[in-house]
């Protein structure tokens, strides 16, 4: 009996653990599990757990799955189920019917976070839909580790993933970024860095800041930072190999101007039937300019 009749249990937690930290027996749930990036010893005792005791071990390669538990030194003791982006479409409906019948799967990916650029959304979004539990064992981050390493401001940041493979499809993508303020991350194959690079510098110029980050948390881990025409320079005369995650700084920003030199972006708001006051207060936010002098200039041009 709890000793404070006060004191309710914490309804927000996922999961509750016993003495030792087990994980609690509970209905059928999906469980995302991070896995190491590169060092196995970033492995949580949670996830070393859950891939003794789950049911079910979804595994984006199997055989990697097996090098990783030997490495941890734990047994599967649940059914492994290769799961990727080539089946997901066929074996989602199934591993929910698992799910549904009480059983714990647990997702992993070759490392990382599952969904965040690996198989495992269709996963949680059938899981979603049919109203069952879909919980998550955090762990290492390719993202936020490069993010956190880059040097460039981590306030507010955007993940971009991979960049289309093929030239103008990869420019038009950069051109929907031209405007964006936030640090950008992006993932990119080694022997494909030195032409993203290249486009980056075509794309917002030479003095961009940026980091590429090679072999996060591996023996060789490598954290290279400069302008994009710097490590451009770099990766032509390097022969880059690893696992790369580029962290790119975001657009400066523009000089705001005076009021007058933004009447024009007002009128073309109210034109397309947005009230003045409410297109005078879009406008002042995105430019950074008084709302006030700024509908004292459209008054005064009228």
């Amino acid at each position: 009996m709890d000793p404070n009749p006060n004191t309710l249990p914490d309804s927000s937690t996922p999961e509750s653990s016993g003495p030792s930290g087990s994980v609690a027996a509970g209905p059928g749930r999906v469980v995302l599990a991070a896995t190491p990036i590169g060092n196995t010893g970033d492995a949580s005792a949670r996830l070393i757990e859950l891939l003794a005791t789950a049911d079910i071990v979804a595994a984006e390669d199997t055989r990697r799955l097996h090098r990783l538990v030997q490495s941890l030194g734990v047994t599967v003791g649940g059914r492994v189920i290769s799961y990727h982006e080539h089946n997901e479409a066929t074996k989602t409906a199934e591993l929910l019917d698992q799910v549904r019948g009480g059983k714990t799967m647990v997702m992993v990916t070759d490392a990382g976070m599952p969904s965040v650029s690996d198989p495992g959304f269709r996963l949680v979004e059938g899981a979603v839909a049919a109203g069952l539990t879909v919980t998550a064992v955090p762990g290492p981050s390719a993202v936020l580790t490069a993010l956190a390493l880059s040097g460039l401001p981590t306030d507010r940041f955007c993940f971009e993933g991979f960049l289309p493979r093929k030239a103008g499809e990869r420019m038009s993508r950069l051109a929907d970024l031209a405007a964006e303020r936030r640090t950008m991350v992006f993932f990119e194959a080694p022997h494909r860095l030195e032409s993203m690079l290249r486009a980056l510098r075509e794309r917002f110029g030479a003095d961009r800041r940026i980091a590429v980050c090679r072999e996060l948390t591996k023996t060789y881990e490598e954290v290279i930072r400069g302008s994009v025409g710097e490590l451009l320079l770099w990766a032509e005369g390097n022969e880059v190999r690893g696992e790369i995650a580029v962290v790119l700084g975001g657009a400066p920003e523009q000089a705001s101007g005076t009021p007058e030199d933004h009447v024009a972006a007002v009128n073309e708001l109210v034109s397309q039937g947005i009230r003045l006051k409410e297109a005078v207060a879009a406008v002042a936010e995105d430019v950074r300019v008084s709302k006030r002098e700024l509908y004292s200039a459209v008054l005064a041009a009228r």
